[in-house]
């Protein structure tokens, strides 16, 4: 089967559901494996494993106003949710397809884990270096940005490529003639 003749929302969703299946599978491993007080290095320091729970967004922020985050998890997802339907690319859906897999990742936490409905704190365990620990939805969540830009990038460059002029048919019938 070739991938242009697949519905683009299909690979959007199906890119969607592989996203959130291997984010939370990843999470309840580290929930079951792994500790909050202690780092497992994988690249030396500037790569580990290590649990937490973030109330918050990216490096914390908000973390006091996690409803508030669920909230608008809810509704980027909706929002990336229409825009995977109305996709027109491979690269376009495929990108959308990580974007709102990592957004329903971290929605889910926010739903399902504890301290409650709606306030629920993201798990992560990959430690970047001091920097930060994220998951595998914020993973996705790059990996979306980048799939959407190289995309738009090799549209553009296949826009601008000039065409080859197609033959003319008299053209065509002279050549075959002689």
């Amino acid at each position: 089967m070739r991938l242009d003749k697949v519905p683009r929302s299909a690979i959007a969703f199906i890119v969607a559901g592989l996203s959130v299946l291997i984010d939370q599978v990843s999470k309840a491993a580290a929930v079951t494996w792994l500790s909050e007080t202690e780092r497992i290095p994988l690249l030396g320091n500037v790569l580990g494993l290590q649990l937490t729970f973030n109330p918050g967004a990216i490096l914390s922020f908000a973390s006091g106003a996690t409803w508030m985050l669920t909230i608008l998890g809810v509704g980027i997802t909706i929002a990336l949710f229409v825009a995977a339907l109305r996709s027109r690319t491979v690269w376009g859906a495929a990108g959308l397809g990580f974007i709102l897999g990592g957004a329903i990742g971290n929605v889910l936490d926010r739903l399902i884990s504890p301290p409650g409905f709606g306030r629920g704190h993201v798990t992560d365990f990959l430690a970047y270096s001091d920097w930060f620990i994220g998951n595998l939805a914020d993973v996705a969540l790059a990996v979306g940005g980048i799939v959407l830009v190289v995309g738009y990038w090799m549209e553009r460059r296949a826009r601008a490529r000039p065409e080859a002029t197609p033959t003319m048919p008299s053209e065509a019938a002279r050549t075959t003639s002689s």
